[in-house]
């Protein structure tokens, strides 16, 4: 069973920045595609970024510009590296592989001045 563990949200002020990890327990880079995700208050679960194992990445339109998704191979360590962050940026942020194989247990962003 594959573990993946979130880590570093917070709080942070409008225009901040911040990046998010997920520790897989394996490696699984190779073989899955990895997600983020998320889910603010009271809406459903949306797409934010992804990565396959070949290396294809794809962002939703509302993070073009802001987010980078990365992930360290050798760690087996997914990142989200966030800027320009916005009230609406507010959030529980997940990490999935395999779009929904596997789900972490999410990190709270909390975008508020």
């Amino acid at each position: 069973q594959v573990q993946l563990v979130e880590s570093g949200g917070g709080l942070v002020q409008p225009g901040g920045s911040l990046r998010l990890s997920c520790a897989a327990s394996e490696s699984i880079f190779s073989i899955y595609a990895m997600a983020w995700y998320r889910r603010a208050p009271g809406k459903e679960r949306t797409f934010v970024a992804s990565i396959s194992s070949g290396g294809r990445i794809n962002y939703a339109d509302f993070v073009k510009g802001r987010f980078t998704i990365s992930r360290d191979n050798a760690k087996n360590i997914l990142y989200l590296q966030m800027s320009s962050l916005k009230p609406e940026d507010t959030a529980v942020y997940y990490c999935t592989a395999g779009y929904g194989h596997y789900w972490g247990q999410g990190t709270q962003v909390t975008v508020s001045s």
